[in-house]
Formats: structure tokens, C-alpha cells, sequence
């Protein structure tokens, strides 16, 4: 349960530091906690995203992820964030990309930044 928490605020981080950098990354709410409780929904929602469909779409691309080297695995976490950014906008969630290019380069800080994180958070074996 600890390591989900941690992973979930893993992730809100990753996604405000793409919404800060990245100019087409949008995240809107009136007030802080308003934002953080929405940077928190699209978390877990991105979350479910890439546990969920990101699989699927790379077991899919396998043949052309491998002839292009892996680098279309960078295309993949693009349009997650895009499908995250689709979902949030049915739920009526101020969550927003505004195009691919947005989307790709939101994906490489959010990869970078994730990371990051990863080398400095502990391990699940040594969460108790």
C-alpha cells in the first residue's frame, strides 16, 4: 500500500514538473488545494493508463519498436499522456495537452523526472 502511495505522489510530481516546464501542459484550479487534488486524479489515472493500456500498445508495436531501435517507445509515452489528457477531459478534470509535440516532449520530463525519483525513493523491499 505504501509503495502505490508512493508512486501515485511519484507520479503528481512528474506530471507538475512537466506542467511547469512543458508550455502546452496545462493544469488548471482555482486554489492550491484544487490543484494539488487534481494533479493527484490525473496521477492515478496516468498511472492506470500506462499500467493498463501501455502494455498492450507495446506488445502490439513490438516489431517496429525493435526496427526503430526502442525509440518508438517514446512515440508510446506520447500518446499515454494524450489518452490521460482525453480521459481527464471526459471526467471534467483541468487537465490538458494541447498536441503531440506537447505531448512528446511532456513525456520525456515526465521520463527524466520519474527517474530521478526512482534513484532517490527507497526501494519496495525496504518500505515497512
Amino acid at each position: 500500500m505504501k509503495n502505490l502511495i508512493i508512486k501515485l505522489l511519484a507520479n503528481a510530481v512528474a506530471l507538475a514538473v512537466a506542467t511547469w516546464v512543458v508550455g502546452g501542459i496545462t493544469l488548471e484550479g482555482a486554489t492550491t488545494g484544487r490543484r494539488i487534488l487534481t494533479l493527484l486524479i490525473v496521477a492515478a489515472i496516468f498511472g492506470v493508463v500506462n499500467a493498463v493500456v501501455k502494455p498492450i500498445t507495446k506488445l502490439i508495436s513490438l516489431p517496429f519498436i525493435i526496427l526503430t531501435l526502442g525509440l518508438l517507445i517514446f512515440v508510446i509515452n506520447a500518446l499515454m499522456l494524450l489518452l490521460t489528457s482525453w480521459i481527464t477531459g471526459q471526467l471534467d478534470v483541468q487537465f490538458h495537452v494541447a498536441g503531440f509535440g506537447s505531448a512528446l516532449l511532456g513525456s520525456l520530463v515526465i521520463t527524466l523526472v520519474s527517474i530521478l525519483l526512482n534513484t532517490l525513493l527507497p526501494d519496495k523491499a525496504e518500505i515497512r
